[in-house]
């Protein structure tokens, strides 16, 4: 089968960043499916596993192809001997696991607890831009955070709103609780997103923002999803947070000192969407559920896909573009790629 991988960590911009290999269909455990990949969609995790920088990855410059990619939508084309939930033609999109070869190839082997039903009413390169965000998203806010759905009375900041994960979270937010949505963005492009998303206010993030949440007169901020530049923006996140709230981070800070929660009586929690596959905890399938209320939700007209670009087909050259865009920081939502 056709894969992309890459060899050893290097700049996105060298020739042999990124390569096209033949490697054989995966070998299925009892409980994988072996999906025939129609369309696969880039996130952070892709390229700082590809510079070796994310826990989980290979550190040494070993030589050894590993193909990257945790999000995927597909086909269904043979199924393990333990398998209960799918068949054989059945349209599915996942995240995966960080420990197994990933979603640039035309075939992939994936666990069926992670696996969701495809939602109907969209492609699969919009259903690919999907999997990882929604399960972060939705793990933040419900399992970390502790938010109700159709909870009320205070408001969640969320910080870099317009990202992948934060054009889920906010969409979430507005359609399932009835808290008040403050997302931050700093470009006209990202207000308008985030607006479009849902969110209720946009404030500024390269301005204080203790300053700006209070000119709001909004119920106090008793959550905060930070999803990037956390240690920067950490001292002012605190600021902002009401006393005995929740501060949930997703980000990779190199440090980061939290005893100023202390005084607030605040909590601060990480969500990490691999955990559960790595761990193999006992809730793991906790993911395929989610991801099916998810595919309900966009059929039901109550969320959307966050594809902002698509490249077609999936190689090498359009592989490096979406690796691109990723790393620029100034990518908005998802960009997704289809077809071998």
């Amino acid at each position: 089968m056709k894969a992309i991988a890459f060899t050893r960590p290097l700049p996105i911009e060298a020739q042999d960043s990124l390569v096209e290999l033949d490697l054989p269909r995966p070998e299925l455990g009892p409980r994988d499916l072996l999906v025939n990949v129609r369309a696969v969609s880039v996130n952070a995790v892709d390229t700082k596993v590809r510079g070796a920088r994310h826990q989980g990855s290979a550190s040494e410059n070993t030589g050894k192809p590993r193909v990257l990619g945790w999000d995927a939508a597909g086909v269904v084309a043979s199924k393990g001997a333990a398998v209960s939930g799918f068949e054989v033609g059945d349209e599915v999109y996942y995240a995966g696991e960080l420990d197994r070869p990933g979603s640039n190839a035309e075939y992939q082997a994936v666990d069926e607890r992670l696996v969701g039903s495809k939602p109907k009413s969209i492609g699969f390169a919009e259903a690919s831009a999907l999997p990882l965000t929604s399960i972060t998203a939705w793990e933040l806010l419900f399992d970390r955070l502790g938010v109700r759905e159709g909870e009320s009375g205070a408001s969640l900041l969320v910080s870099g709103a317009a990202g992948g994960v934060g054009s889920i979270l906010v969409q979430l937010v507005r359609r399932l609780t009835r808290l008040t949505v403050i997302a931050t963005a700093s470009r006209p492009e990202t207000v308008e997103w985030v607006t479009q998303m849902g969110a209720r206010y946009v404030i500024d993030h390269t301005k204080p923002l203790a300053e700006q949440v209070n000119e709001l007169h909004v119920p106090p901020v008793k959550y905060i999803a930070s999803l990037t530049a956390t240690a920067r923006n950490f001292a002012q996140l605190v600021e902002v947070l009401a006393p005995e709230g929740k501060l949930g981070v997703i980000d990779d800070p190199a440090t980061l000192d939290v005893v100023p929660l202390k005084r607030k009586a605040a909590s601060l929690h990480w969500e990490f969407m691999f955990a559960r596959s790595i761990w193999q905890t006992a809730d793991m399938g906790e993911q395929g559920r989610l991801l099916a209320r998810v595919a309900d939700l966009v059929d039901q007209g109550e969320l959307r896909s966050t594809q902002t670009q698509t490249f077609s087909p999936i190689n090498v050259g359009n592989l490096k573009k979406a690796h691109a865009l990723a790393e620029s920081g100034k990518a908005i939502g998802k960009v997704t790629l289809s077809g071998f």
